[in-house]
């Protein structure tokens, strides 16, 4: 079984949010990149599993720069077998998608693996746009998956239970939390990284759908009122009369 996931760079959560140009672009002094979570932790590894499982071959895509390869071999020292890099800025997630689209038509794969979101614009697009744009069955935000042949049994979260779905292959999965659990990098794998395959393409053109016009950061968090355990007179007053909850 051949599997493409797709991955893609977000800062890290320690790393400090700023914005530049009159707040039109992300800052991007002294920020360190990681690989986008839960690319990393439920795409990857389930994919992974299923190759130690069944067989096959693992690749992984990212549209990105030279400067993103850092990203690119952790996950190949995670396990991956070799990746792709599409050499291109990511303008936003109609590109990338069409980007990712356009090398599975001349390189298909029985299963293309996303992360849900990005940690960084939690847009959950991307998945969407390339199952439309290759014209094959969509399941997002799926927590399990199970091959039995050439169908996949997928469950998902909904409100009130849980949701489950079959579909056949070729098709592309979106990866919330419950489809794998994380795994570390051994110094075998990272050094095997250094010798696995990575192999740069050049990007198709493509029409700019989308502009960022500005950034601004999130209210700052407002002060905390601490009430004695004992006061509940107190807390159920502010609760009722400040807050304005009950």
């Amino acid at each position: 079984m051949k599997i493409l996931v797709c991955i893609s760079k977000s800062p890290d959560t320690t790393s400090k949010i700023a914005f530049t140009e009159a707040n039109t672009k992300f800052d991007e002094n002294g920020i360190q990149y990681i690989v986008n979570p839960y690319d990393e932790w439920y795409a990857l590894v389930r994919a992974l599993e299923i190759k130690e499982a069944n067989g096959g071959q693992v690749t992984i895509v990212t549209v990105g720069a030279a400067a993103d390869e850092p990203i690119i071999r952790k996950a190949l020292a995670i396990g991956a077998d070799e990746a792709v890099r599409i050499d291109a800025d990511p303008k936003d997630a109609h590109y990338t998608a069409m980007q990712i689209a356009e090398y599975v038509k001349n390189n298909p794969f029985d299963l293309i693996l996303t992360g849900k979101e990005t940690i960084n614009y939690n847009g959950s697009q991307v998945g969407g746009m390339i199952s439309e744009a290759l014209d094959l069955p969509y399941v997002s935000i799926a927590t399990k998956l199970d091959i039995n042949g050439n169908i996949l049994t997928l469950e998902r979260e909904i409100i009130g239970g849980i949701q489950v779905v079959e579909v056949s292959l070729p098709a592309v999965i979106s990866c919330a939390k419950g489809m794998a659990e994380q795994r570390i990098p051994n110094m075998r794998g990272i050094m095997a990284a250094r010798t696995k395959p990575l192999q740069i393409i050049s990007p198709i053109a493509i029409e700019d759908l989308t502009k960022f016009s500005s950034y601004e950061m999130p209210n700052a968090k407002s002060s905390v009122k601490l009430i004695a355990p004992e006061n509940m007179d107190e807390l159920v007053n502010l609760l009722h009369n400040e807050a304005k909850v009950i």
